[in-house]
């Protein structure tokens, strides 16, 4: 049998991967989210919380709970201020994506003696909830960052805040600020004071074991570490 020349071979190589490029590209075009509509609407469901309902599901609970969508005026500006700070603090500045919280990051990385965690924008992590999964494949960051720079041109800041502190995770299975407030403090959204907005936002690098009425000198840390920020940026409070 005569052996496959080494031209014909990479003439088939490439020949597959154009294929597959192809095909990438046609199933994210078939199931683009229609991102503009994310200004006038609010979205049904996430990626994160299907998973998180998935899982739910599959260990016999019932795993109904999602988030429960409060206005931007209904949401305390301690709150607004708290998560921008933790997580984002040139949030009214960037245009989706900063260098100052990598730096950040790898500051607090130092500090802990810990591998850094990533440092994306508020917007950014919104785009991940919504629609992407938390794996770090190359292609899922593309795809991150082309709905980045969507949200950022169809939605004003308040906007992108809003859905992002309705959406994301604040304890285990605990979507958004109006289910967190009420479960950790019996209250609204709109009542939470500073320390209770400190401990929210403290919360979102790890859901899982940071959390309000969670132990850890961890979490303590870096509720302090946000306080202390809140006091110091005046600046981002006049944005809210």
């Amino acid at each position: 049998m005569k052996a496959r020349s080494p031209r014909r071979f990479l003439r088939w190589l490439l020949l597959v991967a154009a294929l597959s490029l192809a095909a990438f590209a046609l199933h994210a075009w078939l199931t683009w989210p229609d991102v503009a509509a994310l200004a006038r609407e609010d979205p049904a469901t996430t990626a994160f919380v299907e998973r998180w309902r998935a899982r739910e599901r599959a260990a016999g609970r019932r795993g109904e709970a999602g988030p429960r969508f409060v206005a931007y005026g209904r949401i305390s500006n301690e709150l607004k201020l708290a998560v921008v700070v933790a997580e984002d603090i040139d949030f009214f500045s960037h245009r989706g994506f900063a260098t100052t919280e990598m730096k950040r990051a790898l500051e607090k990385a130092w500090e802990e003696k810990e591998a850094p965690r990533g440092a994306s924008t508020i917007t950014q992590q919104l785009a991940k909830n919504l629609w992407l999964s938390p794996t770090r494949n190359p292609l899922r960051k593309l795809k991150e960052a082309a709905l980045t720079r969507q949200l950022e041109r169809h939605l004003p800041k308040r906007r992108i805040l809003e859905l992002y502190l309705n959406v994301v995770e604040f304890g285990p299975g605990v979507w958004g600020c109006e289910n967190a407030a009420r479960r950790y403090f019996g209250k609204p959204a709109s009542s939470l004071g500073e320390r209770e907005a400190a401990q929210l936002a403290a919360a979102l690098p790890r859901p899982s074991t940071w959390h309000p009425g969670a132990g850890g000198r961890g979490y303590a840390r870096h509720v302090e570490r946000i306080l202390a920020r809140m006091r110091g940026s005046a600046w981002v409070r006049r944005e809210l």
